[in-house]
């Protein structure tokens, strides 16, 4: 699975929230600022060819459906993301935020109750 471009990433975000339709359907769902009609089903036919979408015909137009769940990509993509960035450490990660005031301490406890939790 390839890195998707933000244009990408973003008519994803608005077909994984409707779960499948046509291109008129992810305008409406489309983070502002909206993309003309063209451009997103430009992306959304290279998101097809990418294999994140299938498609199919109904009567004149094409409806899509994603064959990548939004789950799988945020792992694959944030899974990369640490391990170039943060040398494959989930500790630096979360201490880079720390060190930014990206973090509250508040939240840091939740997710420490969340690892303990979970154990």
């Amino acid at each position: 699975m390839e890195k998707l471009t933000q244009q990408e990433e973003l008519a994803m975000q608005a077909i994984w929230k409707m779960g499948k339709g046509f291109v008129k359907d992810f305008l409406e769902a489309h983070p502002a600022p909206v993309p003309p009609y063209t451009t997103l089903a430009s992306t959304i036919k290279n998101l097809e060819k990418k294999g994140f979408l299938e498609s199919k015909k109904i009567g004149n137009v094409y409806e899509y459906t994603p064959l990548i769940a939004e789950e799988a990509y945020k792992q694959k993509f944030m899974n990369g993301f640490v391990k170039n960035y943060f040398e494959n450490s989930y500790k630096e990660l979360v201490t880079f935020f720390a060190k930014e005031k990206k973090i509250s301490p508040d939240e840091l406890k939740e997710i420490i109750n969340m690892i303990e939790k979970g154990k």
